[in-house]
């Protein structure tokens, strides 16, 4: 499942479809992230997409995954418009047979997201605004994907 909304999700309804829908499952691995207050303070975070490249573009994540592990189709919702600090804006849940391959294909789908999906975000704070860049960590967390491929282990 795959969704960029503006309304909030739960998690509770987003674990209980994963359950139903997986098959043979012995794990379900789930990642929630939150907009983050800075040491600017944070008044709101806006993120914008392009509708339907938005899309095409997690899909493809979501395909290279599913052919990377031995996973049930992954669910990905990213929240987009104007979030405030400590709202839920990206969820990544992975059902499986093993929790090695769960494990990794959601980190692999976050560390994916965080540098090739296409959205934008711009950060409002008391005294500036900018669209944020992804970080230097955020792009060499990826990269490893590509030096190690089948990787389960954390950098």
């Amino acid at each position: 499942m795959l969704s960029i909304q503006k309304e909030d999700f739960d998690v509770a309804t987003e674990y209980a479809a994963l359950v139903k829908n997986a098959s043979n499952t012995g794990a379900i691995v789930t990642f929630v992230g939150l907009v983050r207050d800075t040491e600017q303070g944070l008044k709101h975070m806006l993120l914008e997409h392009y509708p339907g490249m938005t899309e095409s573009v997690i899909q493809e994540i979501i395909d290279a995954a599913k052919q990377r592990w031995d996973i049930d189709d992954p669910s990905v919702i990213h929240r987009v418009g104007e979030l405030q600090a400590t709202d839920q804006i990206v969820f990544v849940g992975v059902s499986s047979t093993h929790r090695s391959d769960a494990y990794a294909a959601c980190e692999y789908l976050m560390d994916q997201l965080k540098t090739r999906a296409t959205l934008w975000k711009k950060e409002v704070t008391s005294t500036d605004e900018q669209w944020l860049d992804s970080k230097p960590s955020d792009i060499k967390r990826a990269a490893r994907w590509i030096e190690n491929p089948k990787s389960t282990t954390s950098s």
